[in-house]
């Protein structure tokens, strides 16, 4: 039963703060609204501290205008700080899919609303008769256990306190304390599909069982609970076959290929990829191949499935400068790259100065790159010995490649040096290029 005490206590437990938080009403005028507008009103001798908005989208004349007064006349009385906004031509309302562009209107004012009054939560008046409007429409797009859970009470500082609580409760709560409220009468037309559900379909539901509503809250419960522990379980799972590293995250592919489907889209929709067809396109996809979610890069690789936040490894410094100011008159010049890559593998290559152009440099590849490999006749592309030497995605991210002023590859560190500057037993002045660990001065 709704009452301001069972209404308090679900807050509070919404809440869990020691502080005293701020909240902003979003108040249509309706029944639950206007119910919602006075549980808070009670409360504010309380310490609790709320102001409300309101939307007129001029959609129903007179009638939206008789709304804003309900709520705007409330406000005023009660001494209540009232937001408006009122619905223009420049809001550009579309010809079809309006509640989708109310929806998306109605929350970017509330979120300028918030930030700029400094409010800690949005509150909303759902009730326990949305939330089985929502069940049957989640259920109707099969989607899976999240969406069956409904509405949820709390989630991105978004409360709605007025949802275990059915439409017939805040009727009758509303009638008991002579709270002044608005009908939409759009509400009883059944041309969208939650007023279909709502009209006709619930009431059907309703008489199988006098208590239905009483018996689909405790079922969400029960649902919700089940939710949590599949999360958790699902974690777990995940934790078990991730490798981390500092730029990356590597799912086994092998261990997540003999989980469950569910399992395996419950894990991959985490980084944007729940669509079952790609799913299904990863695991059957080559080594190398790519796909891109709308924050993710995820990678086929043969270490496994190397996932990657876009943008988030982009180098400050793609080039590093070696030698900047060259003395022509050393016979001999050496270069340990250690000082300007840390993590590296030991080689030393020794050139012919007078076949460089400096400064010497390092980068990444570059498509179209081609070298000579030391020891092969030829040239080759990089990207072919890449393939030769089975290295994996993520060894070829980390692959510097050396080059002279004129883009010249001079060698794939640590890999292989290009033969066309190396240094013969005659040569007079040599530049060596070498990863090496300092020894420390005894």
């Amino acid at each position: 039963m709704l009452t301001q005490f069972a209404f308090e206590k679900q807050l509070q437990n919404l809440t869990q703060s020691s502080g005293n938080p701020t909240y902003l009403l979003a108040v249509s005028g309706g029944a639950d609204s206007m119910v919602l507008a006075y549980l808070f009103n009670e409360l504010q001798g309380s310490g609790y501290k709320f102001q409300v908005a309101h939307i007129n989208y001029k959609l129903r004349g007179e009638d939206s205008d008789s709304d804003q007064k309900v709520v705007e006349d409330f406000c005023y009385k009660n001494n209540i700080k009232f937001h408006l906004y009122e619905v223009s031509e420049k809001d550009e309302q579309p010809e079809n899919s309006i509640q989708l562009w109310a929806r998306e209107l109605r929350y970017r004012f509330f979120r300028e609303i918030q930030e700029k009054e400094n409010l800690d939560f949005l509150v909303t008046g759902h009730h326990l008769n949305d939330q089985l409007e929502t069940f049957i429409i989640n259920l109707s797009k099969a989607s899976g256990i999240n969406g069956l859970g409904g509405i949820p009470a709390n989630k991105n500082n978004i409360l709605r306190p007025l949802l275990n609580f059915s439409k017939e409760e805040i009727y009758q709560f509303a009638e008991e304390n002579n709270i002044n409220f608005r009908e939409d009468i759009s509400n009883k037309k059944s041309d969208y599909l939650r007023n279909k559900i709502r009209n006709e379909l619930v009431p059907k539901l309703s008489e199988t069982n006098d208590q239905f509503l009483e018996n689909f809250k405790k079922s969400i419960s029960f649902l919700n609970q089940t939710k949590d522990f599949v999360t958790h379980q699902i974690q777990i799972i995940e934790k078990n076959l991730s490798v981390f590293n500092k730029e990356h995250k590597i799912l086994s592919k092998e261990k997540l290929a003999q989980e469950s489907d569910f399992v395996q889209f419950e894990i991959l929709k985490k980084y944007g990829f729940n669509r079952t067809e790609e799913i299904h396109k990863i695991f059957s996809a080559e080594n190398g191949s790519s796909f891109f979610s709308e924050d993710y890069h995820l990678t086929v690789d043969r270490e496994g499935l190397i996932l990657k936040i876009k943008n988030f490894s982009k180098e400050i410094n793609p080039e590093i400068i070696l030698v900047e100011n060259f003395d022509s008159h050393q016979d001999q010049t050496s270069i340990n790259i250690k000082n300007y890559i840390e993590d590296g593998k030991s080689f030393s290559w020794i050139f012919d100065t007078d076949k460089l152009q400096f400064p010497l440099y390092l980068r990444k590849q570059k498509d179209g790159d081609e070298f000579y490999p030391s020891g092969f006749s030829g040239k080759k592309k990089v990207s072919k010995f890449f393939r030769d030497e089975k290295l994996s995605a993520l060894t070829k991210e980390k692959i510097w490649i050396l080059c002279d002023a004129k883009d010249h590859i001079l060698g794939i560190v640590p890999l292989r040096q290009d033969r066309r500057s190396e240094a013969e037993v005659n040569t007079q002045k040599t530049t060596t290029v070498q990863w090496i660990e300092e020894q420390p001065i005894l």
